[in-house]
């Protein structure tokens, strides 16, 4: 028996827009992995966790959009992590998962009423963890795996980096506007 099950990640205050000064204090963020890497995205953008599903490819799109899912009548685009750092596409397992993140609209907060939803898939869910300022570094100048401005922090969990990633930064703005078109022209389909 093939169920979906979709975890609901409510954050504290999530009903009203978030507090910029939230935003800086935050210190839970969901952990997962890519490969071997760990890497952590703030709660506060993350609105939902579920099974990877049945995705449609659309044409004409960058590599790393895997392609839409219906959730619950709203067309989401779907990143593909590994790719868009550069990665091969990483192989689809029980635990892969597509992690639905809120991220601004085009150069806009995410405490804005308008952020573009989008899916990430990841090879693991992890954990919810606390990470407290005094254990977030700023980003390597050098050497990281994947580029630097997609990274918002290093974060020391129990002796090792968790890799903190920027949302906002994970795509350009003309990536953006190609992954809000798609739900917008999703939107007058369904």
């Amino acid at each position: 028996m093939n169920t979906q099950t979709t975890q609901l990640v409510t954050p504290p205050g999530a009903s009203q827009p978030a507090d910029p000064d939230t935003l800086t204090e935050q210190q839970q963020y969901l952990t997962f992995s890519l490969g071997e890497e760990m890497f952590a995205i703030g709660i506060l953008a993350i609105r939902e966790i579920i099974e990877y599903g049945s995705l449609t490819e659309v044409p004409m799109v960058p590599p790393f959009i895997r392609g839409v899912i219906n959730l619950r009548g709203s067309v989401v685009p779907v990143v593909d992590m590994a790719v868009r750092f550069g990665r091969p596409p990483g192989e689809i397992t029980k635990r892969t998962c597509i992690v639905i993140i809120e991220c601004s609209e085009l150069g806009q907060g995410i405490s804005s009423n308008h952020g573009q939803q989008m899916g990430i898939v990841v090879d693991a869910v992890s954990e919810v963890l606390e990470i407290p300022p005094a254990d977030i570094e700023p980003p390597p100048e050098f050497g990281a795996r994947i580029r630097i401005d997609f990274i918002s922090g290093m974060g020391k969990v129990n002796g090792k980096f968790v890799v903190m990633l920027d949302v906002n930064r994970i795509l350009a703005l003309d990536e953006v506007a190609v992954l809000a078109a798609m739900s917008q022209q999703g939107r007058s389909l369904v």
